[in-house]
């Protein structure tokens, strides 16, 4: 295991891409729905209880919430779509901020979507992919959860997905995620690991000036 995620600290949240860190080096962002469990599968990938703040009440994150691996490399975790119990004016402006944000993010080398594998792809992640499609970014789909189906309800879930992910335009992998049990780590881990520049020859080898 890569001792860099586990000297993740944090280091901002950002109302806006304006107030952003200087865009250079390599990010991945979290995206998924509200109660997908972004901020829990951060604090498992950095082995940290409360690196990224975690909640009962989906939609908390409201800000684009920065978390620095070395001085090249961040993870950045995106306001939940769907923002529950969040003002429709509020959902329109974040929903303008992560357009910015992804068309416009120069480090940005690929996307974590959170899915939530008892709700399997909703019609919010399925835009999601498509939009990670036309911007030509690598995701990784973390089905989270994964401890709350038997394992042969989770497996024929993963292999649904897969299915259904296969004909997008872009490099999608699927995978198995559970926070409580410690499923699915060392997989993503591996997936970050070519996409921040720590494996050559994979993804983006150099980071953006």
């Amino acid at each position: 295991m890569n001792p860099l995620y586990h000297r993740a600290e944090f280091l901002l949240s950002a109302p806006s891409i304006r107030q952003a860190p200087d865009d250079s080096g390599w990010e991945i962002a979290f995206a998924g729905r509200s109660n997908a469990g972004k901020s829990s599968a951060i604090n498992t990938l950095t082995n940290q209880k409360s690196l990224a703040r975690t909640s009962k009440t989906p939609g908390r994150t409201q800000q684009l919430v920065y978390f620095q691996l070395d001085e090249q490399r961040r993870l950045v975790d995106l306001p939940g779509y769907g923002f529950a119990k969040v003002p429709l004016k509020v959902q329109q402006k974040w929903e303008r901020e992560l357009e910015h944000y992804l068309e416009n993010r120069e480090t940005l080398s690929g996307l974590v979507l959170l899915v939530d594998i008892r709700r399997s792809l909703t019609e919010f992640d399925e835009h999601m992919l498509q939009y990670a499609a036309h911007l030509k970014l690598d995701v990784y789909v973390a089905l989270t959860k994964s401890d709350k189906l038997k394992r042969n309800i989770a497996k024929n879930t993963l292999f649904s997905v897969q299915k259904l992910v296969k004909d997008i335009p872009t490099a999608v992998e699927v995978g198995l995620f559970s926070s409580l049990k410690k499923e699915g780590i060392d997989e993503l881990h591996h997936w970050l690991d070519k996409h921040i520049g720590v494996v050559e020859n994979e993804a983006k080898k150099t980071p953006a000036k």
